[in-house]
């Protein structure tokens, strides 16, 4: 499946005049919209922008900084694309076979077809085998329960049937999209393919070979002094500072969240990406596997669109209304060019507590911006995303 024609325009090298962006974001937190914000962009080779406006916890002292560590939850799904891809890359994974093959708990999975009258789940075995390919675009079965009522009402009926298996599809694999905890499971094939846990996986093949020392599983004390708090957007519209979560050595590592990083780290990962798999001398992907991430792996399904079934933890999900989405290996890609901002073909996703990322491989630009807030897809946090990407490319001198 290809990816959207680009027409190649010049890369972003450097800005006009950064005063307009600073101004926008700086805006929004004397508003009172959002508490704190980092936000950064470069080009192929250098950083072109960044800026840390208000506080890491409302009404508390400490100020944002570009090095402020965030939870940035399921932005951890594109490290561990990049490990699946390099596993591939070595032959120890295969794009195209049954998952099943490495991860047997993957094999025979059933498919919920609907409830009968006495609100019994339907189940039938699924026609065709989960691939890695699947996995990795989502268009796996697995659906999460905050986006999907129907797997909210099978797990309910699960806790009161033990005969029920705990894992089943929404539907057959290929046949539709749906955002799930097929990346989990992505997770655990490199760990079996590669003899080792998540997280040094993650740090001998990805993390220090970019030097992203601030982004892992776990935190020092130090980073942990540069952790950003939690906001709980209130009914009035009112931020609620939480304290700091209570921070433990996870046992399980997850493909799919639970992962530290800053703005700084995250950007070279996506700079790296931006160069086809190399940055600063080091390559963790080879060129036609980035293009290959890229590239629309999911026909005319359509994608990126979530009801919610928890407000609390999320508010309905539609970044781009208007524009066709589709879905690569690890990244949701805009059909369409967005107005005022990034060109067709970028890549994009994001983090629950508001932290969002793109690469627009058209204009030669990736983008960062961090915050801590819930619901996800908060409406001040969209629009001070927006803001940032509007201005950024207001800004641009194409050289």
């Amino acid at each position: 499946m290809a990816n959207v024609p680009l027409a190649r325009s010049a890369p972003f090298r450097a800005l006009r005049d950064i005063r307009d962006i600073d101004a926008a974001l700086q805006a929004r937190v004397n508003s009172g919209e959002v508490p704190g914000i980092v936000a950064m962009a470069a080009g192929a080779q250098a950083t072109i922008y960044e800026g840390a406006f208000g506080l890491r916890a409302q009404d508390a002292p400490a100020k944002m900084s570009v090095d402020t560590v965030f939870r940035i939850a399921s932005m951890v799904k594109l490290l561990t694309s990049v490990a699946a891809l390099q596993l591939v890359e070595q032959g120890r994974l295969k794009l195209d076979e049954p998952a099943s093959h490495i991860d047997p708990k993957l094999a025979s999975l059933q498919v919920l077809i609907g409830f009968d009258a006495k609100g019994i789940p339907q189940l039938r075995p699924a026609r065709r085998p989960i691939t890695l390919r699947n996995l990795l675009s989502h268009t796996s079965g697995f659906s999460y329960p905050l986006w999907d009522a129907d797997v909210v009402h099978y797990l309910r009926a699960a806790r009161s049937d033990p005969a029920l298996p705990r894992n089943v599809l929404m539907f057959d694999p290929g046949s539709r999209w749906a955002y799930g905890a097929s990346l989990d499971h992505v997770g655990r094939l490199v760990e079996i393919a590669s003899g080792v846990t998540l997280d040094r996986y993650f740090r001998d093949h990805i993390l220090r070979p970019l030097s992203m020392n601030d982004t892992g599983f776990t935190l020092s004390e130090q980073q942990r002094a540069r952790e950003a708090h939690l906001h709980v957007r209130q009914s009035d519209g009112s931020l609620a500072a939480q304290p700091l979560e209570r921070h433990t050595v996870p046992r399980i590592f997850s493909g799919g969240g639970g992962i530290y990083s800053t703005a700084p780290d995250y950007l070279t990962l996506l700079q790296t990406l931006l160069n086809g798999g190399s940055f600063g001398g080091k390559s963790i992907l080879r060129p036609q596997t980035v293009a290959l991430m890229a590239a629309n792996q999911i026909g005319d399904l359509d994608a990126g669109v979530m009801k919610t079934t928890n407000p609390a933890i999320s508010n309905d999900v539609d970044f781009f209304p208007g524009v066709r989405l589709r879905w690569g290996l690890g990244h949701m890609i805009n059909l369409d060019p967005v107005d005022g901002g990034r060109k067709a073909g970028s890549l994009t996703w994001a983090g629950l507590y508001n932290t969002y990322y793109w690469i627009d491989p058209a204009s030669g630009l990736a983008g960062v911006i961090m915050m801590q807030i819930l619901p996800f897809a908060d409406a001040r946090a969209l629009a001070t995303y927006r803001a940032f990407e509007r201005a950024l490319y207001h800004a641009r001198v194409a050289t």
